[in-house]
């Protein structure tokens, strides 16, 4: 049994090598198979793939063989454009040579033809001036013979009767053109002033020297007043301005003749009012913000009516001064409204005269600018006004308009002229203007008592605000004749020794009347 379990042991050894060989030679040869189909797969696919980028290259070198010849074939059309241009602009060249050859050859042609009929008519006038010429001098042989008298004489006679007559007619044309120039200036200066202040219909204001400040309650009033009077104390030490506390319910007047100080002391009082705490301390810390605020809001009126009325380039503090005059007035007048109605009335007024409209507003503006401190600085508003044009670099024009607005020195621009008419019908117009009813009276006192000063005055009355004064004369004393001197007299008078404005009609009146009774 040993035996036979080795030697089966063998057989299966045996035939386990025998299997095993065989398995490996058919895995071996399989893999050999599978290698080489693989190998020709790889082939087939770089076959493919080749032509596939062989393809792709001819493709590609036909879009650019196709692109470079779209491209040559463009610029030779371009090319072939450009040339086909030229050779055009070449043939309208020579178009145009030939049509200027031909111009030039007929007129040419015209001028020979010029030529020869001016050499024609030089010989035919050459020829009528010798027959006049002989003409004359046969004449004159005549008429020397039949009138004795030379050449010289004769022709001195006739000038001498010619320049006589001549001056008379030129004397009649010189008072007709006068007499007619006269009327149609007064005509149209009427319209142009008409015209003027149509257009600029500015509003007639009155300013007072007292302003209004409501309250809340009357218990207020203690409040402002404080403990011992400490708090308006305060506020009139800082403001310069008198705060008159009386009956009146619920009111407070604020008294002063400085406009921009009351404003600042009516705009501290207010805020005070709404703040509640008023004491010293808080007092002149709403004053001060007043100050500030009144500083801006006066540059800001400057800034505004510099830009309404178109003028630009101005120098700011010069502005500040302007935006000041809001707070000025001068006959109950405000002075800034003032001034920008004489700026528009003189803009209009040049315009109508071709002057420079711009720099006519900049002188009626700046006409009264010293006002805005003539209470603070020594000298007339019209020296302040002129000092000032000249610190800030303004032209010329506008400090001759400054100076010469009251007449002051003389007028050298047209637009100065303008300046002090524009301020003449500002002041003038009625209503414009107002004094108190003690220096009305005294005015209108002072220009009766000149007119009865004159010899043979019975009485005057002077009527329509002053405007005009009706002088009634003795008629036994004055004639009609004297009586047209006398108006002349108290004219003159007036304007010597009177101030006012506008213009003051005089009007002499000489009245005979002859009584009796039927008894």
């Amino acid at each position: 049994m040993p035996v036979f379990n080795i030697i089966l042991a063998i057989i299966a050894i045996v035939v386990g090598y025998i299997i095993g060989y065989y398995a490996h030679k058919l895995i071996q040869e399989k893999n050999v198979r599978d290698a080489k189909d693989t190998a020709s797969g790889i082939l087939e696919n770089a076959k493919k793939q080749a032509a596939t980028e062989k393809r792709e290259a001819l493709l590609e070198a036909k879009d650019e063989s196709h692109r470079y010849r779209t491209q040559v074939e463009n610029e030779l059309k371009q090319r072939r454009a450009e040339a086909q241009k030229q050779e055009e602009r070449l043939l309208q060249r020579e178009e145009a040579l030939d049509h200027k050859d031909n111009a030039f050859e007929k007129r040419e042609d015209s001028l020979e033809r010029k030529e020869e009929k001016l050499s024609s008519e030089q010989k035919r006038i050459d020829e009528q001036q010798q027959e006049a010429s002989s003409l004359v001098t046969k004449r004159t042989e005549e008429l020397e013979r039949v009138a004795a008298m030379s050449q010289e004489d004769a022709q001195t006679l006739i000038l001498n009767e010619v320049r006589d007559g001549l001056a008379d007619e030129r004397a009649k044309m010189i008072r007709e053109s006068e007499e007619k120039a006269q009327v149609d200036a007064n005509k149209v200066a009427k319209d142009l002033i008409a015209q003027a202040i149509e257009r600029s219909a500015a509003d007639v204001a009155t300013e007072s020297t007292v302003t209004v400040v409501n309250l809340p309650s009357d218990d207020m009033k203690g409040r402002i007043i404080g403990r011992e009077g400490r708090n308006i104390r305060t506020l009139e030490t800082l403001t310069g301005i008198d705060l008159i506390i009386d009956d009146t319910p619920e009111a407070v007047v604020l008294s002063g003749f400085d406009p921009i100080r009351r404003e600042i002391a009516k705009m501290a009082l207010e805020r005070l009012i709404q703040d509640g705490r008023i004491h010293p301390a808080r007092i002149e810390e709403m004053v001060e913000k007043a100050r500030k605020d009144m500083d801006d809001k006066i540059r800001e009126v400057g800034e505004q009516t510099i830009f309404d009325l178109g003028i630009h380039s101005m120098n700011p503090e010069l502005i500040k001064l302007v935006g000041r005059l809001k707070f000025r007035t001068s006959y109950g007048q405000n002075v800034l409204d003032h001034s920008v109605e004489v700026a528009k009335l003189t803009g209009i007024l040049a315009a109508e005269l071709g002057e420079d409209v711009t720099l006519a507003k900049r002188a009626g503006l700046l006409h009264d600018i010293g006002k805005a401190v003539d209470h603070e600085v020594e000298g007339s508003h019209v020296a302040i006004g002129v000092e000032f044009a000249k610190k800030y670099k303004e032209s010329p024009v506008v400090i001759n308009a400054i100076a010469s607005h009251h007449g002051d020195v003389g007028a050298e621009y047209v637009t100065s002229v303008l300046v002090a008419a524009a301020d003449s019908i500002s002041a003038a117009r009625p209503g414009a203007r107002s004094d108190s009813l003690e220096n009305y009276i005294h005015r209108l006192e002072k220009l009766e008592n000149l007119a009865n000063s004159f010899k043979g005055v019975k009485k005057s009355y002077a009527i329509q605000a002053g405007r005009e004064i009706r002088v009634i004369v003795k008629p036994s004393k004055v004639s009609d004749l004297q009586a047209t001197t006398l108006t002349h007299d108290i004219r003159s008078a007036i304007e010597k020794q009177l101030e006012y404005s506008g213009k003051v009609k005089v009007t002499v009146i000489r009245e005979v009347r002859a009584v009796n009774y039927a008894k």
